[in-house]
């Protein structure tokens, strides 16, 4: 028996109605108490919840990763990279910092043999060094705030490596004198920049498990 057409767009409208309502739930009907709220809010609701779940996995999920693949990063890349760096929080909005790229071969074992504690990124394809910009920063008791927000900004560009497929670590430098007078002098930095830490950046050699870092005893909730 041949169905009607007419009844197999109802049909299709009713698998799409019903597909909606699975996917979304009560927010994909307009609903009196939020004022109207429609599909495409619920829609929007939906790709947020899924959004922060994958930012809150991706924060659970990243490690640090010192062996790198034979793989250029490209400078898009490098570029989002920094843009999500910059995103950090900033004490009264100073944005006290700066940023070397570093891709130079020759650069990048120099910085590598200067310490063993910066090895990895003698093995990485690229660094991004974090400075502090003392002359933006606060004057006074303040000024060191610079620290805080460079922090911040490393913390954003580990975390958007690893959302990226990228891997990275921390290398510090400040407040170690010799580690920061290697990078001034390697490229010869003014006297309000300080190197807070050059992280070394590459597509991961090999998986790693993160650690689980959480412990209940370092909670206190109202009193110490």
């Amino acid at each position: 028996m041949k169905i009607p057409a007419f009844v197999n767009v109802l049909l299709a409208t009713a698998l799409v109605v019903l597909s909606i309502k699975i996917t979304f739930g009560d927010s994909a009907e307009t609903d009196s108490h939020s004022g109207g709220r429609g599909v495409s809010d619920g829609i929007t609701s939906a790709t947020s919840r899924v959004s922060s779940a994958s930012a809150y996995d991706m924060i659970l999920s990243r490690t640090s990763i010192r062996e790198y693949a034979d793989r250029a990063v490209g400078s898009e890349t490098v570029d989002s990279l920094l843009k999500a760096g910059m995103a950090a929080p900033t004490a009264g909005n100073r944005q006290p910092w700066k940023f070397i790229v570093v891709d130079d071969s020759s650069l990048i074992a120099s910085i590598g043999s200067a310490a063993k504690a910066w090895a990895p990124v003698g093995r990485a394809p690229i660094a991004i060094i974090v400075c502090g910009d003392k002359s933006a920063a606060f004057d006074g008791a303040l000024n060191e705030y610079w620290i805080q927000d460079c922090s911040a900004v490393s913390e954003n560009i580990l975390l958007s490596a690893h959302a990226m497929g990228l891997g990275a670590v921390w290398c510090g430098c400040y407040p170690q004198k010799d580690r920061e007078e290697f990078i001034v002098n390697l490229f010869g930095l003014p006297d309000n920049i300080v190197p807070l830490n050059v992280i070394a950046i590459g597509y991961p050699k090999e998986s790693h498990r993160p650690k689980d870092k959480y412990r209940q005893e370092n909670i206190h909730y109202n009193v110490w």
